[in-house]
């Protein structure tokens, strides 16, 4: 058997007997460890990590993540109210949203921060809050990302107020005397660490422009390796020439500006996977595909649909005395969709590439790694009325604790009338 990331057999097992399968799984220690790496990203005057919960927004994870000093970066008035359920204090919670609440003016004398995404979100907040403190989102003309799906910078992204319309917002800025403290920008999803660079250099001009800035908010998307041919973000190369440009700025206007960076995937993406089941195979003919049916798919994870995306995949074979050898397999899930696939070619979701793994037989079971990021958190659920799959956290101590139940039919029959 190939080796597992951070799972192994007998931990396989048991959270097939706590769980059954198809289970999220998250490792603490895994967790853990990236928390630390990204609290320890460079800095000069103070950082602020904000965990940006989209990825992964389970109420375990939110407090365990909040006990290590993270904070939360939400996307939705939804978000913000589950990080409050979870027990996340609203003052460590920041809103940056396409979709401003209709109730955002109760979550703002709750304590969540606002960052204005728009010129019309700035303005609802100046109406509601004239004289107040603000933070901008702002499109800084440049973006990047792991595909133009995951791209939320330059002109083709709709994310935040265009750099060349700032006229306009200091317009609205004066009409209701607002102040702005911060200033946000996030370029994409699996970005270019020298275009992140290059975004973080040109926000600092919008730092400038505004004398009340205390903080620059500089997102996240920094690249995570799920597979093994994959080249990750290192936090501390990246983040040494952005702590000498707060240096350098602190030094030339006499501000020392506050940090802050929002990560996500590179917190979840693997500390995660999925324990699934080999449920059937079939094949298509010497000249086609032999493929295996998991009892998971779109379901649980629409990266590959959706992207083209790529996960590890290991073969855990239910018999531990079997010989392992290797075979070519495309691997499949249990959906009614055609685009229901898990191995397509990278960067093209219609696509398939058969993928290399251990020889497979119904009944074995199937890791997928790299799957603790936009995996439970984006997915098809209850597509073809499957129920959504439980979540588990291996323990530190090895242990098993379930974090989230399996689903049942009549929960998702029951709002219908």
């Amino acid at each position: 058997m190939e080796a597992l990331k951070f799972l192994s057999r007998s931990s396989v097992e048991r959270i097939v007997a706590t769980a059954g399968t198809p289970t999220y799984v998250y490792d603490e220690r895994s967790l853990r460890r990236q928390a630390a790496a990204a609290l320890a990203f460079p800095h000069a005057f103070g950082l602020t990590v904000r965990y940006a919960m989209k990825a992964c927004p389970s109420a375990a994870i939110l407090r365990l993540f909040d006990t290590l000093g993270l904070h939360v970066d939400a996307s939705s008035g939804y978000e913000a109210r589950r990080a409050m359920l979870a027990g996340v204090k609203p003052g460590r919670i920041s809103l940056s949203t396409q979709e401003l609440p209709e109730d955002f003016a109760e979550l703002v004398r709750l304590g969540v921060t606002v960052n204005a995404c728009s010129l019309r979100q700035l303005d609802r907040y100046g109406a509601a809050f004239p004289g107040a403190k603000v933070g901008l989102r702002l499109n800084p003309g440049l973006g990047s990302g792991g595909t133009t799906k995951t791209n939320v910078g330059g002109p083709a992204s709709s994310f935040g107020i265009w750099h060349e319309h700032l006229d306009e917002a200091d317009a609205i800025l004066t009409k209701h005397r607002l102040t702005v403290e911060r200033i946000h920008t996030h370029i994409g999803s699996g970005s270019d660490p020298e275009v992140w660079l290059r975004a973080a250099s040109l926000t600092m001009a919008f730092v400038e422009r505004y004398a009340t800035v205390t903080t620059l908010d500089l997102g996240g998307g920094f690249k995570v390796a799920r597979m093994a041919h994959e080249k990750g973000t290192d936090l501390q190369i990246v983040g040494a020439p952005v702590k000498r440009l707060f240096e350098d700025f602190a030094a030339r206007t006499g501000r020392k500006i506050h940090l802050e960076i929002e990560p996500g995937t590179f917190l979840m993406a693997n500390c995660g996977a999925i324990v699934t089941t080999i449920q059937d195979m079939t094949d298509t003919g010497a000249s086609g595909y032999r493929f295996l049916k998991l009892d998971t798919g779109m379901t649980e994870l629409c990266r590959p649909s959706l992207y083209g995306a790529q996960h590890p995949m290991i073969v855990v074979p239910r018999d531990a005395a079997r010989p392992t050898t290797r075979a070519e397999y495309v691997a499949v899930g249990h959906c009614c969709e055609s685009g229901d696939m898990l191995t397509p070619k990278a960067g093209d979701p219609e696509a398939l590439e058969p993928r290399a793994m251990g020889e497979a037989q119904i009944g074995d079971w199937l890791v997928i790694e790299g799957a603790g990021a936009y995996c439970a958190a984006m997915s098809t659920t209850n597509y073809n009325s499957f129920p959504q799959a439980p979540e588990a956290l291996l323990k530190e101590d090895g242990s098993v604790v379930t974090i989230r139940r399996r689903q049942t039919l009549e929960q998702i029959v029951q709002n219908e009338v």
